[in-house]
This record gives C-alpha cells, structure tokens and sequence, in this order.
C-alpha cells in the first residue's frame, strides 16, 4: 500500500522547507510548528515518521530532517512533567 505524503502535509508546509534553498534550522522548527499545530488533535508520531521517509530520505542533512527527527523523538516520550499540587509533592 503506496502512502499519500499529502495527506500528512495538506498544505505542503514540510514540502515546501526542503525547497527553501538556506534555510536553517530556526526556521525549520517555526514550519513544524506550525504544521504540527495545523494537525487534527490525536494525530500520531507515524505521520513524522512518514514524513520522514518521504522528504528526509532524499536529504537527510537538511534541517528540516533534524527537526522531523527531533519531533519524532520528542512525540515518543511524554515529558512526564506534573503540575499544580501533585508536582509539588515527591512520588
């Protein structure tokens, strides 16, 4: 079953950073921002992961790459960070 890119990059924000020619990475994490923002609540870390495969395979060394693989690493874990009263108290 071949994937739609497309369907993960509607608006072709992460497409279209690879096609920035020196581009850096700040600016690479403002696109995936954005696009993250842009995604339907409960949307999963094997749309990076897709994305990834699709752009990032072509050129891993771009920024972009970097970030998608920053965004997929940081959607694996949760920050396990607690507030209000229980994050004052020890475990």
């Amino acid at each position: 079953m071949k994937m739609d890119y497309h369907e993960f990059d509607p608006r072709g924000l992460i497409a279209e950073a690879y096609n920035i020619e020196g581009i850096g990475t700040p600016e690479c994490r403002a696109i995936f921002f954005d696009w993250a923002l842009s995604r339907p609540e409960g949307s999963e870390a094997s749309e990076i992961e897709a994305l990834l495969a699709a752009y990032g395979g072509k050129d891993p060394d771009h920024p972009m790459s970097a970030v998608l693989r920053d965004g997929l690493s940081g959607a694996a874990r949760p920050s396990g960070r607690r507030g209000g009263a229980r994050g004052r108290r020890p475990d």
